[in-house]
């Protein structure tokens, strides 16, 4: 199995990285292959919107968001971990979304899967968020299932916690850090 894990915090290794190390710690327990993609680490431009994707399926950006397209396609599960920020995701992970444009195109404009169909995928959510605010989750929760939606990956769950912010402050919460691997672990095992 293949898991693709994607780094979106422009804060490394912070509480959201911790998460997901002990997320795909679980997967790895369990025989898993893992990658890691940092988000922060590349240049992804945001969609243009220009449409040049309806002919082929394909996006005219030529930049390092063509190494997840191939990632997104290797992938069995694919882990996206991003803190909340004005209660959606950060910049870099919402033009990583974006881009998936030339995904949806192929789907609903081309009529052809958006990856592969020779293997069923499903998706996890990993999301921090510095306040205790009722639904301060729901908007990144809709962009990420509809992303997932369009993709034809099966939303499998997520880890969401609130009340997290300074650097680290997730090192004080092992039951939070175990209920991330055993999430890991329970992914892996199918």
């Amino acid at each position: 199995m293949k898991i693709l894990g994607i780094a979106g915090s422009p804060r490394r290794d912070g509480n959201t990285d911790l998460l997901l190390a002990e997320f795909l710690k679980g997967t790895i327990s369990k025989g898993a292959e893992v990658k890691i993609i940092y988000l922060e680490k590349l240049k992804i431009s945001p969609c243009q919107h220009c449409d040049s994707c309806f002919k082929e399926g394909k996006c005219k950006i030529q930049d390092d968001m063509q190494q997840i397209y191939g990632e997104l396609e290797l992938a069995d599960v694919i882990v996206l971990a991003s803190p909340v920020q004005f209660s959606g995701p950060p910049a870099a992970v919402k033009a990583m979304i974006d881009r998936c444009q030339c995904l949806w195109a192929r789907k609903y404009v081309l009529k052809i899967p958006p990856l592969s169909r020779e293997r069923k995928r499903k998706g996890f959510l990993i999301s921090v968020g510095a306040r205790r605010m009722k639904d301060m989750f729901v908007p990144t929760l809709q962009i990420v299932k509809t992303w997932f939606h369009v993709l034809e990956v099966e939303y499998a769950g997520e880890l969401l916690l609130s009340g997290v912010d300074e650097k680290g402050a997730i090192l004080q919460q092992p039951e939070t850090l175990q209920k991330a691997y055993e999430a890991g672990q329970k992914l892996a095992e199918g």
